[in-house]
């Protein structure tokens, strides 16, 4: 796993395709586990671990790799799983990885590969499986499923982050966005739809919600069927990168290729906080990128471009 993280450029090629590499690992038992490689540091086995004094027991320690002290979670525990056995630990494998601007190692008891995939083929949980439930999406991989695990969802509960917009930005807000149409927000993670929900509708915003690129651009092109522009009933569009069935990427690349959605403004808003996103977002065309997750941040940016646009 040492060439994980050796090929970005190549990575890069995917975007637009609608495709994605999935790292696949597992926790305990047989069943398969994912998660984006574009979110991937480094994988490497278990190192040795330092305890964090009143941390919860998911945090199995730190660790102390290439300069940074990292805070190790038992993936498996975090999810409601027996979590990695200490007599285990010297076998076990930690994917450092970046969310939401932070760095941190999960904890897993062995990884498995990378596949090379469509996001047509990953889907949404299937119904039924309740609202609690640490699954953003599943895919079938040598005829078994294998579960991507929402990992935005399991970090909120690991160290939450601040989801309410302060008193003076509110008090800008109240002059500002009154009156202007909706923001449509598009995001797989329940946790991340919660957040930015909140975020807009406490600045005045009325929020439609979509669960994944292809729900979106259907009802994108269900708003012009009139022959109306998209810009004639939303204000902009913000939507994560990583969604089953079809990424934030192929949905930018969707909008802008439509005359009469194309001049809708796209906020790219995701986790993925890496260097190369400059260059994907270009290759799309979004007009602007913004990394998860500050509640003042995201209220700021909104009526920034809600400001230029009504000038």
């Amino acid at each position: 796993m040492a060439g994980v993280m050796d090929s970005v450029n190549r990575r890069t090629q995917l975007v637009g395709q609608n495709r994605l590499e999935l790292l696949l690992f597992r926790l305990r038992g047989r069943q398969v586990y994912g998660i984006n490689v574009f979110k991937v540091k480094e994988v490497l086995p278990c190192p040795r671990l330092s305890s964090l004094p009143n941390s919860l027991a998911v945090v199995r320690g730190v660790a102390h790799i290439r300069g940074e002290t990292i805070p190790i979670i038992d993936l498996g525990m975090a999810i409601g799983l027996p979590g990695v056995s200490p007599e285990s630990l010297a076998s076990s494998f930690v994917i450092i990885t970046e969310y939401n601007r932070k760095t941190q190692g999960f904890l897993v008891a062995g990884v498995d590969r990378i596949m090379n995939m469509n996001w047509e083929d990953i889907l949404p949980p299937p119904k039924g499986t309740g609202k609690d439930i640490y699954l953003t999406a599943v895919t079938k991989i040598d005829d078994k499923l294998a579960e991507i695990i929402d990992v935005e969802k399991v970090l909120s509960e690991v160290s939450p982050l601040r989801e309410d917009v302060t008193e003076s930005v509110l008090k800008e807000s109240a002059s500002r966005v009154r009156g202007n149409l909706p923001i449509l927000v598009v995001d797989d993670s329940s946790v991340a739809r919660r957040q930015i929900a909140r975020c807009l509708e406490a600045i005045g915003m009325e929020v439609v919600i979509r669960n994944d690129g292809k729900q979106a651009l259907e009802y994108l092109r269900g708003l012009i069927q009139d022959g109306s522009r998209a810009i004639d009933h939303l204000s902009m569009v913000i939507s994560d990168v990583e969604m089953p069935e079809m990424d934030g990427y192929t949905l930018v690349t969707h909008i802008k290729d439509n005359p009469a959605l194309s001049e809708l403004f796209v906020m790219l808003h995701t986790s993925l906080s890496g260097v190369f996103n400059n260059a994907m977002i270009e290759k799309v065309g979004a007009d602007d990128f913004m990394a998860k997750f500050s509640a003042d941040e995201l209220a700021e940016r909104v009526m920034e471009i809600i400001d230029t646009a009504n000038v």
